[in-house]
């Protein structure tokens, strides 16, 4: 039976009773921005379970590159910060040219532990799944996760499903292996910063590509920083690039709904006026002027949302013909 072990000098191989028979090219890629205080343990490490390691140094004006580099990384450089989404961009067009059968991609700044890289890559190499996500909630709620993060992420993961319908426990977790075939379909990305995770699983949605989650341990404690932005600019991002996506793919559940509503809304305040007139031939200010609020509110989003879907159908028409 052919199963994955690792061998004396850390690298994954196919063995067939004791023989290797083939060796499966794993790259990890790292995304990098001012990780100088980390960067060289999480480099080697990596290294003992991969045969090539790739950094994008996002911008860092610290010694990140220059550290990464010296212990065999390849490392490519952005003039200036531009963002996670780019970085991941960056990494994938290199990892690319080197047609890996495995990609890893796992943070800079210690979080995440490259001993688990062969438990992400394993289902990949045995052809069970397209991409593997290292989930803080495979068995149950790690509760090392601070509270805001706790409650953060639940937000995030529940617009999630909105928009993708996958039921994925941990959507923003970083720590992430790709089959090569999956790899193409997710450098495909727009994102240009935290919204990357989301749009991976969107990607994978659409191309049917099979997820599956791992159990995978993430460090908080004792790190000097696990963000480079405040939780709230970091989730506010996020969530808005899910919305901003759901109003492009499904504008009338998102926009049509509402709206629907708001004209009942707008209507029973109206029905509540005329009532009110014809009993005692006055007209409430406020309740005239809900009525109208109501209305208009329900027109737009509704206008907006029979907008959108034609733009959508048309722009998906287009690029089925082209």
């Amino acid at each position: 039976m052919i199963e994955l072990v690792e061998v004396e000098n850390g690298k994954m191989v196919l063995n067939n009773v004791g023989i290797a028979e083939a060796k499966p090219f794993i790259v990890v890629g790292i995304p990098a921005f001012n990780e100088e205080r980390t960067i060289a343990r999480v480099v080697l490490e990596a290294q003992k379970y991969a045969d090539k390691v790739v950094v994008c140094d996002d911008g860092s004006n610290d010694m990140t590159a220059e550290i990464a580099g010296s212990l065999g990384a390849v490392v490519i450089r952005h003039e200036r910060n531009v963002g996670k989404g780019e970085a991941m961009k960056t990494l994938f067009a290199e990892i690319m040219k080197l047609n890996p059968d495995v990609v890893v991609t796992l943070d800079a700044d210690g979080q995440h532990d490259p001993k688990e890289i062969p438990k992400l890559a394993k289902p990949i190499v045995y052809g069970e799944c397209d991409i593997v996500i290292g989930s803080r909630y495979v068995k149950g709620l790690n509760a090392t996760i601070p509270l805001y993060r706790r409650g953060g992420l639940a937000v995030i993961n529940w617009f999630n499903r909105i928009a993708n319908k996958l039921d994925v426990k941990d959507t923003q977790n970083g720590f992430r292996a790709y089959s090569n075939k999956a790899l193409n379909i997710i450098a495909t990305h727009e994102s240009k910063d935290y919204g990357v995770e989301s749009e991976q699983l969107i990607l994978a949605a659409k191309a049917d590509l099979r997820i599956i989650e791992v159990p995978v341990n993430v460090k908080y404690g004792g790190l000097e920083k696990t963000s480079k932005k405040s939780p709230l600019t970091h989730g506010s991002e996020v969530i808005g690039f899910i919305l901003r996506v759901i109003v492009e793919e499904r504008p009338l559940m998102l926009l049509g709904f509402p709206g629907i509503v708001s004209l009942f809304v707008g209507a029973w305040f109206g029905v509540w006026m005329l009532q009110i007139y014809a009993a005692e031939h006055r007209i409430i200010t406020n309740i005239a002027l809900a009525s109208m609020a109501f209305v208009l509110i329900g027109f737009f989003c509704l206008s907006t949302a029979i907008t959108l879907y034609a733009m959508t159908r048309f722009a998906k028409k287009t690029n089925n013909k082209s």
